[in-house]
């Protein structure tokens, strides 16, 4: 990751409405070229945080600066700096999309190649059709595209794969590996622990408006108190299993034990929690919340 200063910065961040704390006093770091996602559950404050850092809600209290800017002040600096896909969007239906693209470029002071955002977007088949022809995944690649025309240091994604077929999942996964490549910041909220497993350097999951953790996938893994899974097959050649906190004194009496027989243990695996682990045991005390915030 570079040295300069994080692209996002988030201090007691807090949003309430009225009586309701969406999101309470908060804290995180969004480093420069990493791509990094915020887990929650609906309810959770991912929104709120997002549309914060955005610039499209104002906060109740604490400090954000987003590529060292107040987002809350709107700049024109900032827009230009920054590439949003929103959840749903609207185009108008009856241009096509590069169309589309090269009137988006327009906006900007130094907007990247038409053609090389197309082709990042994986839209050069659909360029010429009307956007009222593409189907969902297509319209969403469109959406990628108008978000990284203007190219923006930093990227925000809310839940860019919601709906989805599989096929269209991974190449929207391989249009923000591209971004990474690319060098830029992303910012991703998912409600698809997979895709944040495969994507995201760092995560952090978010619940009743405060951060229970935050680190990479593998390192909320290793760190969760979730048991780790250990599987064998005994001397009687039957799969046995036991969880625990940690392998290394249940692994070393088996092999000792096996040693002594003159054997040897056979199929054994140890188990770490995925993040789909770890989310689900930090979550799983989840009370219902306000949809949408």
């Amino acid at each position: 990751m570079s040295t300069a200063a994080p692209a996002i910065e988030v201090s007691d961040l807090r949003k309430s409405y009225g009586t309701h704390e969406a999101v309470r006093g908060i804290d995180f770091a969004v480093e420069r070229g990493e791509v990094f996602g915020l887990l929650g559950p609906n309810g959770a404050g991912k929104t709120t945080t997002v549309e914060i850092l955005e610039g499209y809600r104002e906060r109740t209290g604490g400090d954000v600066s987003v590529l060292g800017l107040d987002p809350g002040q709107r700049s024109r600096e900032l827009r230009e700096r920054v590439g949003i896909v929103l959840q749903s969007s609207g185009m108008y239906r009856f241009v096509t999309c590069r169309e589309a693209v090269a009137h988006w470029a327009s906006m900007y002071p130094s907007p990247r190649d038409v053609d090389e955002v197309i082709a990042l977007a994986g839209l050069q088949e659909k360029q010429d059709s009307y956007v009222r022809a593409l189907s969902g995944g297509q319209a969403r690649r469109l959406d990628f595209a108008l978000a990284l025309i203007g190219d923006p240091e930093l990227i925000f994604l809310d839940e860019p794969t919601t709906g989805f077929d599989p096929a269209a999942r991974r190449q929207a996964w391989d249009t923000i590996r591209s971004l990474r490549d690319l060098g830029k910041t992303v910012l991703l909220t998912t409600h698809y622990l997979d895709e944040a497993q495969a994507l995201a350097d760092r995560v952090a999951i978010i619940k009743d408006g405060r951060i229970l953790a935050i680190g990479s996938p593998g390192e909320l893994g290793v760190g969760s108190a979730t048991r780790v899974r250990v599987s064998w097959r005994d001397e009687h050649g039957a799969v046995q299993e036991r969880e625990c906190t940690d392998p290394t004194q249940l692994v070393h009496d088996l092999t000792g034990d096996a040693l002594a027989r003159g054997e040897s243990v056979t199929d054994l695996t140890i188990t770490r929690p995925s993040l789909e682990d770890v989310y689900l045991e930090l979550t799983a005390a989840d009370e219902p919340e306000v949809a949408g915030v």
